[in-house]
């Protein structure tokens, strides 16, 4: 339990040297920050390692399909009002990353933590957090995830017996019906733009009916449940009605909602909504994401953008026409290797932006682009697009891997 301050045992010391020491080795040889090789390294020594380095910590959990390295980021920085954090906060979210960065905060009092949706159940039973933060499900990677109703099922029954307290959105079905087993649950109305995952109900299978912004299924009765907590324009709106004021450096709609989530579980950890906001306002980009880069003389703005709802939120707060777009598409082990998905995103809404594409699946993104009715030329590297485009920011867009190869050439 959080508080218990027992030293490790010197299996877990050992494995906790070991894992820093093959880290180094990696980031010596270039090959990244270590933090993957590192936690392996660790877990094969001391399997518990896990349970035992987050024995001390709060921890909250925060897993998703899209927003949250950057929730996990918001909580991070409200809870250090009440003290030191350790956070994944690169966004290494499987249990070996996540061993890295809680072996790390030996004199941490929170343990903020985001992970990888195949793996929540299980890092959850290793170390018992306090909150967990359920944001959205959508289709992602499906060479390598469960479709989004099963993993849903998943989650439902690996968080059935947990005693966290559940902090989840109510304006998304298949959150609804994985925390709904839960014990504890605080509902949070984030929204939901994204909504091709969440027709049928995951109940009974039934047809959703969604009027305005409510949802509910004629069939089961499964519906959207009251919630507590909600994002109201630039406002959060508390349990008790109070309406405090939303001040990001994050842009768009998507982040004032993970600012609504992220204020509700800090509250859970006794930080009032004022003070957590307010810490919030210091976060101007999380791991290269919303950075604003100079190269080739030029302003970029870089934006990951990895399923179809991850692009329609970007599509939404990027400046309009003639705005020059880049966009990049790779399909590589940590993106998925189906690029199927290009096909369920609305290219149609960059109507009027001139348009660049590159990656390694750039061909497959132009016939997609084709097909949309777009007017686009086809690049082999950045430097080649961004000496292309016309005039003014451009907006640089891009999927997992291929958004890290652009920080690199940018330097960032």
């Amino acid at each position: 339990m959080a508080g218990n301050t027992e030293p490790l045992s010197p299996r877990a010391k050992l494995a906790v040297t070991a894992g820093k020491a093959a880290a180094a080795v990696s980031r010596a040889a270039g090959r990244g920050s270590g933090s993957v090789i590192g936690g392996r390294v660790a877990l094969k020594l001391d399997p518990d390692l896990l349970a035992s380095l987050a024995r001390h910590l709060d921890v909250v959990l925060v897993s998703a399909t899209n927003g949250k390295t950057t929730t996990t980021r918001l909580i991070a920085e409200a809870l250090r009002a009440s003290g030191p954090v350790v956070s994944n906060a690169l966004g290494a979210n499987m249990p070996a990353g996540i061993t890295s960065a809680l072996a790390g905060g030996s004199d941490a009092k929170f343990g903020v933590i985001e992970v990888d949706e195949k793996y929540l159940a299980t890092v959850a039973r290793d170390v018992t957090p306090k909150a967990i933060a359920l944001l959205n499900l959508s289709r992602d990677q499906l060479d390598r995830a469960a479709e989004t109703r099963m993993l849903a099922e998943r989650w439902r029954e690996g968080l059935s017996g947990s005693k966290a307290l559940i902090i989840a959105n109510a304006d998304d079905p298949l959150i609804v019906w994985a925390a709904s087993a839960s014990a504890n649950v605080v509902w949070v109305a984030a929204g939901q733009e994204w909504k091709d995952d969440a027709w049928s109900c995951p109940s009974c299978g039934g047809v959703m009916q969604r009027p305005g912004d409510d949802w509910f299924c004629a069939e089961c009765g499964f519906r959207r449940p009251m919630p507590s907590w909600a994002l109201s324009g630039d406002h959060v709106l508390d349990p008790h009605g109070s309406a405090w004021p939303i001040k990001l450096q994050l842009p768009g709609r998507a982040n004032k909602a993970n600012a609504t989530t992220s204020a509700a579980v800090a509250a859970a950890f006794g930080v009032p909504p004022q003070v957590a906001l307010e810490r919030m306002f210091s976060v101007q980009a999380v791991a290269g994401r919303y950075d604003v880069v100079t190269f080739q003389e030029r302003e970029l703005r870089l934006l990951l953008a990895k399923n179809p709802a991850g692009w329609l939120e970007t599509f939404s707060l990027i400046d309009g026409p003639p705005t020059p777009v880049i966009m990049s598409v790779n399909a590589r082990g940590a993106d998925g290797t189906d690029t199927s998905w290009l096909w369920d995103v609305d290219y149609t809404r960059l109507a009027g932006h001139p348009i660049f594409v590159l990656g390694d699946r750039k061909l497959d993104l132009a016939v997609r682009l084709e097909v949309a009715g777009l007017d686009f030329q086809v690049c082999e590297t950045l430097d080649e697009a961004v000496g292309q485009a016309p005039a003014g920011r451009i907006e640089v867009i891009a999927n997992y891997t291929a958004f890290q190869d652009l920080r690199r050439r940018v330097g960032n």
